[in-house]
């Protein structure tokens, strides 16, 4: 029971977090069922180093240049098993955008098992600690947070909550245009 209840507190703290954003903001707005923040090309701050082990066992890290999504996810988060055929469609649809997972808060048997039965076809990096790095630019306050990164590595979106098909895909080919 507490830890059923110490699950709820940090689930209501994060909520109560979702929508804050930095006064760089260019545009916020709620598009489908998750707030959406953008920031112009000239104000992002960069995107931390994205390296680390993942759930299938291998190093992986991400060596920019090109846009990348990542996703922050947890196995145990409903939103965020509810997103995952969306996020699996859209790396499938966007070939030349990096999708990258980083799990926080969860037991990396249990997400390996998550991503295995749903075949997500993009890695997962095992360290949450990478989510400090977003802090001055969009930092990831809630599960799922879902960032857009740029080909020079400027954080460019977030959307705070469920992606859409069409949230998405708009940050990705708006990002990608640039």
């Amino acid at each position: 029971m507490k830890k059923y209840l110490a699950v709820v507190a940090s689930l209501l703290v994060l909520t109560g977090c979702a929508t804050s954003g930095t006064s760089q903001a260019e545009e916020s707005f709620i598009a489908g069922s998750g707030a959406v923040t953008t920031i112009k090309a000239g104000s992002r701050a960069q995107a931390p180093e994205l390296k680390g082990m993942t759930l299938s066992g291998k190093e992986y890290a991400f060596t920019g240049g090109k846009v990348a999504v990542v996703n922050v996810w947890a196995s145990w988060c409903s939103p965020c098993r509810a997103e995952e055929p969306t996020l699996s469609a859209l790396s499938e649809k966007y070939p030349e955008v990096a999708f990258i997972g980083i799990l926080t808060r969860d037991n990396p048997v249990n997400a390996e098992a998550f991503a295995r039965s749903r075949q997500i076809p993009y890695p997962t990096i095992i360290d949450d600690s990478l989510l400090i790095g977003f802090s001055k630019s969009l930092p990831a306050n809630a599960i799922p947070t879902t960032l857009v990164i740029d080909r020079n590595g400027g954080v460019a979106a977030r959307i705070s909550g469920v992606v859409t098909v069409a949230s998405l895909s708009k940050l990705i080919e708006d990002v990608s245009k640039e």
